[in-house]
């Protein structure tokens, strides 16, 4: 399927499962929850793309084995996200439950008649392609341009962003990875995110909440994450942000 067939108008006859969906999760509401165990895969790269799935809880990663055997992950896919919109015939990635998860899933056939038939849809998947393109591009930026701090900085202040468009009221943030796999998404080994995240505790920059578990950070200095992150700009939207929440706590 490309990205043409999307976009240009097509009067075929409906499938009958899909009655001008408003949105491309409405295509979901009807499937059956399925359960995925950590580790458990969803599908591997170069599988024949059959379906399209939701997912509705948990987190999965989405990675690549390259020539020499090591895995580069891509992305981590999380509650809401949907997998698999490839414009090709097979998928181009891995993609495994990295906690408990759970999805839905819908045959690719019936995705692609509905979203033919839907003058909503289409331009939601267009915009979706586009949203994967930039991050992609972004990704492509952080690996060839910013060093190791620079990177975790920035990976950190995505969820951070994550937290306070979820209405978090404070700076925390849950990572459900691994270290590993952090440092395969961030092209670095274990051993320096590990010893990066200890220099960013060692300046004040954050707090492990949970030290056995690891996985809850505190960001003590949003502000000064930002400018270790080379995106000075956001400084004032993130101190912005965490001063709005606040206030909507308090009343």
């Amino acid at each position: 399927m490309f990205l043409t067939d999307y976009t240009k108008t097509l009067h075929t006859p409906s499938v009958g499962l899909f009655d001008e969906p408003d949105c491309l999760h409405s295509l979901f509401a009807k499937q059956s929850v399925e359960y995925l165990a950590p580790g458990q895969p969803l599908f591997f790269e170069g599988d024949e793309a059959k379906h399209v799935f939701e997912v509705t809880e948990g987190t999965l990663r989405v990675f690549r084995i390259i020539s020499d055997g090591r895995r580069v992950i891509t992305g981590f896919q999380h509650a809401g996200d949907i997998i698999g919109v490839s414009l090709k015939g097979d998928y181009l990635y891995s993609a495994e439950a990295i906690t408990p998860a759970k999805i839905r899933r819908l045959a690719r056939r019936q995705f692609d008649a509905a979203v033919i038939n839907s003058d909503s849809l289409r331009p939601a998947v267009f915009a979706r392609v586009c949203d994967e393109m930039a991050a992609a591009q972004d990704q492509m930026v952080l690996l060839s341009s910013k060093s190791a701090e620079e990177r975790l900085c920035t990976f950190l202040l995505r969820y951070l962003r994550r937290a306070m468009a979820e209405g978090g009221a404070q700076p925390v943030v849950d990572l459900p990875m691994s270290r590993q796999d952090m440092a395969d998404y961030l092209g670095l080994t274990i051993e320096t995110v590990s010893r990066t995240i200890t220099k960013l505790i060692g300046k004040g920059v954050l707090k492990v909440v949970d030290p056995a578990a690891r996985h809850s950070i505190r960001i003590e200095r949003p502000g000064m994450l930002a400018q270790l992150a080379g995106d000075d700009d956001d400084c004032g939207e993130i101190r912005c942000g965490l001063i709005a929440y606040g206030e909507q706590r308090r009343h």
